[in-house]
C-alpha cells in the first residue's frame, strides 16, 4: 500500500508560499511537487474551504495564505485534506468467526486507536509557523524558486 504524502507535500507548499508572500499559481506549485496542476487545485481546495488559503483566477492570480502559519497546525492541514488514514496497518478480516483473529483485531484496534489519538494530539500542538522557522533558506533563494 503506497503511503499518502499529501500532508507532507502541503506543508512544503504552505511554507514556500509564506516565504514567497505573493500569489502562487497551481502551475508553479505543480512544478514544485512534480504533479499535475489539476491535482494541486483539487488538493488545495480543501485548504481553501477550511479558510487557510484564498485563490484568485486569471492573470496575476493564484493561491495565497489567508491566515498566518502560526495559526495553522499540522492537525488543521490533516483535517483539511479529509483526515487521510494515518497508518497503513489494518485489521484482518479473512475469517471473522475465528476466535484468534477476533482477539488479535480487538487488541490491534485498541492500540491503533490510542496511537492515532496521540498522533493527532501532537499534530495539534505543532504550528506550521514553528515548522517554517526551522527551515534555513539560503541567501538568494527567492530568485531561484520555481516559476
Amino acid at each position: 500500500m503506497p503511503s499518502d504524502s499529501r500532508l507532507s507535500r502541503m506543508l512544503h507548499v504552505l511554507i514556500h508560499m509564506d516565504r514567497i508572500a505573493e500569489p502562487v499559481t497551481s502551475e508553479t506549485i505543480s512544478r514544485m511537487l512534480d504533479t499535475n496542476p489539476v491535482v494541486v487545485r483539487r488538493t488545495m481546495a480543501g485548504l481553501r474551504a477550511a479558510g487557510y488559503l484564498t485563490s484568485v483566477k486569471g492573470h496575476g492570480g493564484g493561491w495565497t495564505l489567508a491566515i498566518p502559519l502560526d495559526k495553522v497546525t499540522l492537525r488543521d492541514v490533516h483535517e483539511a485534506l479529509g483526515n487521510p488514514k494515518l497508518f497503513a496497518i489494518g485489521l484482518a478480516d479473512d475469517n471473522p468467526a475465528c476466535l484468534v483473529e477476533r482477539a488479535v483485531n480487538a487488541a490491534l484496534k485498541e492500540v491503533l486507536l490510542e496511537a492515532e489519538q496521540r498522533l493527532l494530539q501532537r499534530f495539534g500542538e505543532v504550528t506550521i509557523g514553528a515548522l517554517s522557522r526551522d527551515v534555513a533558506f539560503p541567501e538568494g533563494w527567492l530568485k531561484h524558486r520555481p516559476r
